[in-house]
C-alpha cells in the first residue's frame, strides 16, 4: 500500500527558526532575497510652456481651447491671458495733446473715466515755458496712449489766471484734481525734456507708465541721458565757434 506524505511549504522566503540556526552556524547557504515588485510611479507628463499662449492674440487663444482644455494649469493660464488681452482693448486709448475749451473741462478731465489719468496743460501763447511744455507733452501722448493729454489756454479755463503761473499742470484722476503743478523749473527748467517731466508725473503715480516696471524707468532714464548729452554737445558746439 502506497504511502502519501504531506509536505509542508511555506510562502516563499520563509524559513523556520531550525533553518535560522543552520544558516547563523554557517551550516547552510544564505537564502536568496524575496523578489518585490517596483512601487509603482506613474511617469510625469511633459509639461507644456506658456510660450505658446503668450503669442497669441484673443482670437488665437479661443481657438486653443480644445488643445489645453485638459491642462488646468494651462486653462488657467489662458482663461487669464482673455481677460488681460479684453481688459487692454476695452482700456481707453488717446494718444495725442487735445486742445479743449472751458465748456469741455468736465466731460474731457473730470469725467475722463475711472482710473485715467488725465495730465491738463494750462498755458500761455505768450510764455516762452509754455510752448517747451507743449512740445514735450505732444511727444509723451502718443507714447503713453492710456493716458489723457490735454491743454487749454489758462485765462479760458480760469478767468484771469496770471501767466505768470504757466504753464501749470493739472494731475486728474477719478474725478478729482491730484496735484497742480506750477512753473517750468519743477521738471529741469528750459533744459526739460519729454522724459523729465514723465519722470517727475510719475512721482504722482503711473502718469507715464508703470514707474516700478524696470524697463519703463530704464527707457526715461535713457532718454534723460540722451537729452543731456544733446545739450551738452549743443553748448560745445556754440563754444568752438566762438
Amino acid at each position: 500500500m502506497t504511502e502519501y506524505h504531506t509536505i509542508y511549504k511555506g510562502p516563499e522566503g520563509e524559513t523556520t527558526q531550525w533553518d535560522d540556526i543552520q544558516r547563523k552556524l554557517g551550516n547552510r547557504p544564505e537564502k536568496d532575497p524575496v523578489w518585490k515588485p517596483q512601487a509603482y510611479t506613474p511617469e510625469a507628463e511633459p509639461t507644456r510652456g506658456t510660450e505658446r499662449l503668450d503669442g497669441e492674440d484673443a482670437e488665437g487663444l479661443e481657438e486653443a481651447e480644445d488643445e489645453f482644455s485638459d491642462d488646468r494649469f494651462l486653462e488657467q493660464y489662458r482663461q487669464r491671458r482673455i481677460q488681460e488681452l479684453q481688459a487692454s482693448v476695452s482700456r481707453p486709448r488717446f494718444g495725442s495733446l487735445e486742445e479743449i475749451r472751458r465748456d469741455d473741462f468736465v466731460a474731457q478731465v473730470t469725467n475722463a473715466g475711472e482710473g485715467v489719468w488725465v495730465v491738463c496743460h494750462l498755458y500761455s501763447d505768450s510764455t516762452r515755458a509754455c510752448g517747451i511744455m507743449n512740445q514735450c507733452l505732444m511727444e509723451l501722448a502718443p507714447r503713453y496712449p492710456a493716458t489723457k493729454f490735454l491743454r487749454i489756454v489758462a485765462s479760458n479755463c480760469i478767468p484771469g489766471y496770471p501767466d505768470a503761473n504757466t504753464p501749470t499742470l493739472l494731475l486728474y484722476r477719478g474725478g478729482k484734481c491730484e496735484q497742480t503743478l506750477v512753473g517750468l523749473e519743477r521738471f529741469g527748467g528750459q533744459a526739460t525734456s519729454p522724459d523729465l517731466i514723465a519722470i517727475s508725473l510719475n512721482r504722482f503715480g503711473a502718469v507715464c507708465g508703470d514707474p516700478d516696471d524696470a524697463a519703463v524707468a530704464a527707457e526715461q532714464l535713457a532718454g534723460v541721458v540722451a537729452s543731456a548729452a544733446a545739450r551738452r554737445g549743443e553748448g560745445d558746439g556754440e563754444g568752438d565757434s566762438d
